[in-house]
């Protein structure tokens, strides 16, 4: 239980790291080819320089992943493993790129991978899933370290290492790209028929970090629950433990849970019946306030709802705001486990609770952002929590925002982006993606015009990354290879989604700004009871 703890605590449940994309596409090339594992000449990407070379033969089976993401996979097929180690002269950086080829069966294409939380690239299991599936696959550790490790953020004289952030937030997963290419072209006589970019969390953004400044490097790429606005919603996601300190009241797990099965029962009819599933968040106006007084039994105690648990968990929904009223970011999703990110010590003997921030923001905040590792999160008051959110955008949106919604060259390139994002996400509100995709519609012409080469399909009652397998699933991958390769367009996505009781149903996702409906009969746990429709107005 307590690695999957935390796993969970670094942004990716532990299916994330088992269960992974496979493109279903027909194979393109699977003759053999003439194949020997010996180390290339490998020209060094621009702004690089190469240190060292390796090859080494595999023999494949069981992939078990490393560090705190663990996972694993089998009947992974002999492969070769060529580590190109880069370092940026002057910078003292040592970043290790390892493309693995499979010895048999190649389909012709190449596959980068994305992180998760702090870690720049894929832990093994990607790598290998890759390689099981045909394909010639590239990752990069970018000179950092494990997925919660962010011993690399400051440097002997306490300040931010510059070089290192850069890698993470951008220039490593590019020369990944070039270098994994020139590996493929140099082992099997040719380069990619098509190249293709997965990667969800720390690997959405990094997806979405390529389309938008290296537009060239993929044909197609599936970046989902994509960490972009990085600079906002890093901090905006410490806010939960923000309003509990300031408010001076801890809702317990169990109150908080209340809380969102309440919601999600009062909106669950919105989509035109009883499913389990809140089909479109951002539409529940539910009032935390309406469960004033209510009981509710938590571990054998029966406890009542008070106004100020209401109030927390009202301005949790809603987000954070300055003092004066004025919105910063989203809030936790109605219907996102809301613990995630407002977890906290039971109280002691004189009733003092501890709050537990997630990881991952709490060393965004402390590292990066006030450069003071003994930063105590729990004083921080609304008024400095806005200090706090307005540093972040003014000294690292341009580092790794991520936001930029000229998506015009990777429209020209030919490009296709591909992405799902849960509705009940716990550590990136759903609704910052979607505000990054009507940035894009304004900045390229609307809906029609972006839907050439961006789509976005939202997931009702998905968790974080939860496609991948901990709450459903869907075959991205393939729909992106089918977009790629025959120009079929995803209207939209199959996914199995996971109700309130727990059961499996089937949905196809809609492409946003569409929503599914209930057609009226049928029954709820299968696709084809539902259509798309545009949302009505409210």
């Amino acid at each position: 239980m307590r690695r999957l703890l935390t796993v969970l605590a670094a942004g990716v449940p532990l299916a994330a790291a088992v269960y992974l994309p496979t493109a279903s596409a027909e194979t393109k090339d699977s003759t053999a080819t003439l194949f020997t594992c010996a180390a290339p000449s490998v020209k060094a990407p621009a702004g690089t320089k190469v240190e060292s070379v390796t090859a080494v033969n595999k023999e494949g089976g069981t992939i078990n992943g490393t560090g705190v993401l663990g996972g694993s996979v089998s009947g992974v097929p002999a492969y070769c493993e060529v580590t190109v180690t880069l370092t940026h002269p002057g910078d003292g950086d040592h970043a290790k790129v390892r493309t693995w080829l499979p010895a048999n069966g190649w389909n012709g294409r190449f596959q980068g991978l994305g992180g998760a939380a702090y870690l720049a690239g894929d832990n093994g299991v990607g790598l290998g899933t890759a390689v099981k599936n045909g394909y010639a696959a590239v990752s990069t550790d970018a000179g950092v370290g494990d997925a919660l490790d962010t011993s690399w953020a400051l440097n002997g004289e306490g300040r931010v290492d510059t070089a290192l952030l850069k890698n993470f937030a951008s220039r490593s997963q590019h020369e990944a790209a070039v270098v994994g290419k020139e590996v493929v072209d140099a082992v099997y006589g040719k380069r990619p028929a098509y190249s293709y970019f997965t990667g969800c969390s720390t690997g959405g953004r990094q997806g979405y970090m390529e389309a938008q400044r290296h537009p060239d490097d993929y044909d197609g790429i599936l970046a989902d629950a994509p960490a972009v606005n990085w600079d906002e919603f890093e901090i905006a996601t410490l806010w939960p433990q923000v309003v509990m300190s300031n408010e001076k009241t801890y809702p317990s797990q169990c109150e908080f849970k209340a809380f969102t099965d309440a919601a999600v029962k009062a909106c669950d009819s919105l989509d035109g019946v009883k499913d389990g599933l809140v089909n479109d968040a951002s539409r529940c106006d539910f009032d935390p306030r309406r469960l004033v007084g209510t009981k509710v039994v938590c571990d054998g105690k029966e406890l009542t709802i008070t106004s100020a648990d209401a109030t927390v968990v009202r301005k949790i929904w809603d987000g954070p705001r300055t003092t004066s009223g004025k919105k910063l970011w989203y809030g936790v999703p109605v219907g996102a486990d809301i613990w995630a990110l407002a977890g906290h010590s039971e109280p002691d003997a004189d009733g003092n609770v501890t709050g537990a921030p997630f990881p991952v923001p709490a060393a965004w905040a402390k590292l990066w952002v006030a450069k003071d590792p003994s930063l105590d999160l729990s004083k921080i008051t609304y008024a400095g929590f806005t200090q706090l959110f307005q540093q972040s955008q003014a000294e690292y949106d341009k580092v790794i925002g991520t936001d930029d919604p000229d998506l015009s060259d990777f429209r020209k390139s030919g490009g296709k982006l591909l992405t799902w994002h849960g509705e009940a996400d716990q550590y990136i509100p759903t609704q910052g993606t979607v505000q990054y995709r009507q940035k894009v519609e304004r900045e390229l012409g609307g809906t029609k015009k972006v839907d050439d080469f961006y789509r976005l399909f939202l997931a009702p009652g998905t968790n974080h990354c939860g496609l991948n397998g901990a709450a459903g699933s869907a075959d991205g991958l393939a729909a992106l290879t089918a977009w790629v390769e025959h120009g079929k367009a995803p209207k939209t996505l199959p996914a199995t989604l996971i109700d309130a009781d727990g059961q499996n149903v089937t949905r196809d996702l809609c492409s946003y700004p569409q929503v599914s409906r209930y057609k009226g009969s049928g029954d709820p746990a299968v696709a084809s009871s539902f259509r798309c429709v545009s949302p009505s107005r409210h």
